[in-house]
């Protein structure tokens, strides 16, 4: 595999995602050429609809698995928290970039210290920040990451919060009108997968191209995965896990915050160990 087309997102975040596979690619194999097939998929078309109400997962992703169905890529882009845990047919995960840091950031307009109004179309963050301010009431809010800085800095509501690790991708350490606050695990449990890049190709494309990529970001997602799969999360449901090191952080409508022990068989086991998990959660 010489030439490598990549299926991508047109926004500034996805494009720069995939420029980052590829150029992991091409450092582990010299010589090899990578070019980005931009596309439309219909949650970029749909910006007025709610993710929660029409359910989020596979809006991002449908159309980059076609080009990969009809041979038009090799490989598709994705942010892996935007994965449904359920992959088309013929379809897999070669496998993730390595992970960067995975934790949400609070987006506060300047000058304001306790956010009356918060921005947010994830029902995961709403509950979580709603436990840190109380007293906050909530609305939706749409577009890249940018148009939501500059919403939030033209006063459309008090805060907002977006992930690290796209903030980080696009170099925005700052934002003219606001201030970022970097929430640690225990104030909001990051969503399965966030922070990771993932490549998905053809079930006969994978050994060709996995080993470029993390095992340690694909033991880590292989367990937050499987344990989103028993719980059927999605964009509708208030759910988040992350496995940092030997702790599980771990959140749920049902259970709220929680934090579990993690052994590293564990990471192999991922089937037992969620049994394990789901018990000690009484889900």
């Amino acid at each position: 595999m010489q030439r490598i087309i990549l299926a991508t997102r047109k926004s500034p975040l996805a494009l720069a995602q995939a420029k980052l596979v590829a150029a992991r690619l091409q450092a582990h194999r010299p010589g090899v050429d990578c070019e980005l097939l931009k596309v439309v998929t219909t949650g970029d078309r749909k910006l007025e609809w709610s993710l929660e109400k029409q359910g989020g997962k596979g809006l991002f992703t449908a159309e980059l698995e076609q080009a990969l169905l009809s041979g038009q890529a090799q490989a598709a882009v994705h942010s892996a928290k935007d994965l449904p845990n359920e992959l088309t047919a013929g379809l897999v995960l070669a496998g993730y970039l390595p992970r960067e840091d995975p934790r949400d950031v609070l987006v506060l307009r300047a000058g304001v210290r306790t956010p009356l109004t918060i921005a947010t179309s994830s029902p995961r963050r709403r509950l979580q920040i709603a436990r840190l301010y109380p007293g906050a009431a909530f609305t939706e809010i749409r577009g890249n990451v940018d148009t939501r800085l500059k919403k939030i800095a033209a006063g459309a509501a008090d805060a907002t919060v977006l992930a690290a690790a796209g903030l980080k991708r696009l170099g925005f350490e700052s934002w003219p009108g606001v201030e970022f606050h970097f929430l640690d695990f225990k104030q909001m449990v990051p969503a399965v997968g966030q922070g990771a890049i993932a490549v998905q190709c053809r079930r006969e494309d994978a050994p060709a191209l996995a080993p470029a990529l993390d095992a340690a970001t694909a033991r880590q997602l292989g367990l937050e995965r499987v344990l989103q799969g028993r719980l059927g999360g999605g964009c509708q449901l208030a759910l988040a896990a992350h496995a940092a090191g030997d702790t599980l952080y771990f959140f749920h409508e049902k259970t709220g915050p929680r934090s579990l022990p993690l052994t590293p068989v564990e990471f192999d086991q991922p089937a037992a160990a969620v049994d394990r998990i789901l018990g000690a959660l009484g889900l």
